[in-house]
């Protein structure tokens, strides 16, 4: 039963850049519609919310009942870690983003750490850990909270400093508080501007040149699944993924989680005629007077 499991896992490793293709290629023939791309973000965010569960039940499985255990992690309990250090993870996932980086830039921005324990009582004085999956904030196949933060942040840095000598860093501030535990990793990459915001949540958008499968090599952007399916790992245990951008200067990405594994109950989505309306929705018309998405373009007028 086992090896079934494994053999299931490792057949589907290449969903996610798979369905991510399939997008780009619905897009380029169908166009842009707003309507087609609410149903499919519900869609994909409900899909890709029972996959990582999935995945993480056969993880967990896998690990517990093979017969073997990890001897660089003796105690780790399955794919859980009882005392994992977000600050090692968020260097960890540092550290692969650098590997690309360096690969399509031959340059890439230094990273600075804080940590901050704020929990008045208890473990005073101890850096911030958490009772998290081992690999669950970063790791292949799959994207999670932490890793494309960094991606997006040094390419963002190195695009938008290409003349200067040195790069700005990348700086992550790690606070445990009594309910959640935040990570915040902010850049110096100009940033975007605010009616952008929630379009890079978007599985239609993607700010990078589209990549093409079997090009050979992991791209470092350009599929439009990072951010949002990062925040579907977040979310999956009550946490989020938010951007704070100040366009001119940089961006800052705050992960939340929570700081007690009680309080990190899984989020599964539920399959019921509220659900099959999501797909019946029909956009109205704004009962705002708004402007144009897009700015629009002052030398046709002149």
């Amino acid at each position: 039963f086992t090896n079934a499991l494994v053999t299931i896992r490792n057949r589907h490793n290449d969903v996610v850049p798979t369905m991510a293709q399939g997008v780009i290629e619905y897009k380029e023939t169908y166009g842009d519609d707003p309507v087609s791309n609410q149903n499919i973000q519900y869609f994909l965010d409900r899909f890709y919310l029972s996959r990582i569960s999935i995945r993480m039940l056969i993880n967990q499985h896998t690990l517990l009942f093979d017969g073997s255990t990890n001897p660089a992690h003796p105690k780790h309990i399955g794919s859980i870690d009882p005392h994992c250090n977000v600050a090692n993870v968020v260097r960890d996932a540092y550290n692969m983003a650098k590997l690309l980086c360096d690969k399509y830039y031959m340059a890439s921005p230094e990273l600075e750490i804080e940590e901050v324990n704020g929990i008045p009582r208890g473990a005073l004085g101890s850096l911030p850990s958490l009772s998290w999956i081992s690999g669950g904030l970063w790791g292949p196949p799959d994207p999670s909270p932490c890793s494309p933060c960094p991606q997006n942040a040094m390419r963002a840095t190195v695009e938008s400093h290409e003349s200067s000598p040195r790069l700005p860093p990348i700086r992550v501030m790690v606070a445990l508080g009594q309910e959640d535990l935040s990570i915040r990793m902010s850049d110096r990459g100009m940033g975007v501007p605010l009616r952008k915001i929630e379009r890079l949540f978007s599985y239609m958008y993607s700010t990078a040149p589209t990549p093409q499968l079997g090009s050979g090599g992991a791209p470092l952007a350009g599929f439009g699944y990072g951010l949002p399916i990062s925040r579907l790992y977040a979310k999956y245990f009550q946490g989020d993924l938010q951007l704070f951008s100040m366009e001119g200067f940089g961006t800052d990405a705050v992960i939340y989680l929570k700081a007690l594994s009680t309080d990190s109950v899984e989020r599964l989505p539920v399959y019921n005629k509220s659900a099959w309306r999501h797909y019946q929705a029909s956009q109205e018309a704004g009962d705002w007077c708004v402007p144009s998405t897009e700015p629009k373009n002052t030398s046709t007028y002149r």
